[in-house]
């Protein structure tokens, strides 16, 4: 702590300094000012707590000096010492709040137990202090918490309840039940949360604190955190004239402060909340990624395309059989078409690469599965996909999603190093290498020194087919392969493969595949894409 003794004569000064316990009241630094003048001077630089001064001094006296402190709102204890007994005096000192008044000569006693009582005032009062501004500062924690709650419920709920209504209508003087109001999301990339250091909570502070300086003027809106999705600020717009405008300087003045694109996603304008979020999540999911490399500040409903989504399940197969051969040729050829089918036919979008992503984990579960292998925890959160301007990058994409693919072929080689190959595999594989000849189950009984309802049972519950029909899958898509080559006969090709029968080969063909081999082959002579396998 500290004091400040304030007289124009010296050995007042120098009395006071001798007299008081200083260290016993645990002041440590003790100033000195030769009149009111010198000591607002010094109070202004140290702010000691506790401040001795004399009423008559030249330049500023002690009335001066006494309002001077009142007027600034000092937490000091101030002690009048006087060599007058005055009344004037006193009621002044009283008046503009001087804890007491010491009369000259001074009381070595007198002016320790004031001192004493002084400093325990000052702790007292600063005690209260502190615990007042620990609270007001939970309350200003607490209160932004509060209503991203209460408005978080607003946008999932189609009729909000009469006190939540109130409550907005208490505090921003908006009825949201009955004004239209235009909801829009604003993700928050990782790339953005990088800006800040990595602080999830100080890139939403600011972010939030540009939202709400643009749409609390005028309560226009309110910028609020969406507490159900850890990515996402909301922006709630009510009576805004020109709405679009209004988001796009947000987009401006956060492209300004950390240089990074954060496209708005805006719904619809309507009176229920909930139906205008939910207009925007259908912008935000649909909103085709490809068209990122021009520059969206705000995307609108009117903005989406409708183009459909790619399904990785319907080359689940071919992508099964190209991961057992540990073929990365084979693989990849796969994928790059895939990747081509995404860039001109579909609409690679938010919902495209959680479709994916949910697709790829269950084709994955499925053939770990066949390989008696546990599911392993994958940390990938889709986060490579973007440039660090917050940006989709279709190049980013495909590296991702190939790597994915390698990873999981390389493991499941691995494990197939390591355990060795089991019967049924053992099996699968004679199939594969002699799926053109008459193979009969007690063949592979005897060849393999098993019983037929072993292998069936197990060979079922390995691949989810019976022995037939993998044989008949294989040598359809062998047979596929053949009928690219447009002089090789029909006939030619069901004999190759297995077939002694033309018209039955054609016959099981159509029912794997929807068309006949002839028809099959003018799809591939017409470049179009053979329907799905039903």
């Amino acid at each position: 702590m500290k004091a400040i003794i304030i007289d124009d004569e010296k050995h007042v000064r120098e009395g006071i300094l001798l007299l008081a316990n200083w260290e016993h009241v645990g002041i440590t630094e003790v100033l000195e000012a030769t009149d009111g003048e010198k000591g607002i001077q010094l109070i202004k630089a140290h702010k000691p707590e506790i401040i001795f001064t004399d009423m008559s001094m030249p330049n500023k006296d002690g009335i001066t000096l006494l309002k001077w402190i009142h007027s600034s709102e000092l937490k000091s204890k101030t002690i009048v010492v006087s060599g007058y007994d005055d009344f004037h005096y006193m009621r002044s000192a009283l008046y503009y709040g001087s804890f007491d008044y010491i009369l000259k000569p001074i009381d070595r006693n007198l002016l320790n137990e004031t001192l004493e009582r002084a400093v325990l005032k000052w702790r007292e009062q600063d005690e209260k202090r502190q615990s007042l501004l620990e609270k007001n500062r939970v309350i200003n924690e607490v209160k932004p918490l509060y209503w991203d709650q209460l408005l978080t419920g607003v946008i999932y709920q189609k009729n909000p309840s009469t006190a939540t209504i109130q409550k907005i209508l208490k505090e921003f003087k908006i009825n949201v039940d009955k004004v239209k109001c235009i909801v829009s999301i604003l993700p928050i990339h990782k790339f953005l949360i990088q800006k800040f250091n990595g602080n999830r909570d100080v890139a939403f502070f600011a972010i939030l604190n540009i939202v709400n300086e643009v749409v609390r003027n005028k309560n226009r809106g309110i910028g609020f955190r969406n507490l159900n999705k850890e990515d996402e600020i909301i922006i709630l717009l009510w009576n805004a004239p020109q709405p679009h405008f209004i988001v796009e300087k947000i987009y401006a003045i956060i492209y300004q402060f950390i240089k990074m694109k954060c496209t708005i996603f805006m719904g619809d304008e309507m009176t229920c909340t909930l139906h205008s979020y939910q207009s925007a999540s259908m912008v935000l999911q649909k909103y085709p990624l490809l068209e990122g490399e021009i520059e969206k500040k705000v995307v609108t409903p009117k903005e989406i395309n409708h183009k459909t989504n790619l399904h990785l399940l319907d080359y689940g197969q071919e992508l099964k059989w190209a991961l057992q051969r540990c073929s990365k040729d084979n693989l990849n050829e796969i994928l790059q078409r895939l990747f081509k089918q995404l860039w001109e036919s579909h609409n690679l979008s938010i919902e495209q690469l959680q479709l994916w992503d949910k697709q790829f984990k269950i084709l994955r579960k499925n053939w770990l599965e066949e390989y008696d292998m546990d599911e392993y925890e994958d940390n990938f959160n889709g986060d490579g996909f973007w440039n660090e301007d917050g940006s989709f990058s279709f190049q980013k994409f495909t590296e991702v999603k190939q790597k994915e693919f390698h990873n999981l072929m390389n493991l499941l080689e691995k494990e197939k190093y390591q355990k060795g190959r089991t019967s049924i595999q053992e099996i699968e594989s004679y199939l594969r290498e002699h799926y053109y000849l008459d193979i009969k189950l007690q063949d592979i009984a005897d060849r393999f020194f098993l019983s037929r309802e072993y292998i069936s049972r197990k060979f079922k519950q390995v691949y989810h087919v019976t022995l037939t029909e993998y044989v008949t899958e294989i040598r359809i898509e062998k047979s596929k392969e053949l009928l690219e080559n447009p002089h090789l006969k029909i006939y030619d090709i069901a004999k190759e493969v297995g077939y002694k029968d033309e018209k039955y080969y054609s016959k099981v063909f159509k029912k794997i595949n929807g068309q006949t081999p002839n028809q099959y082959r003018q799809y591939i002579r017409t470049g179009l894409h053979t329907p799905s396998s039903s």
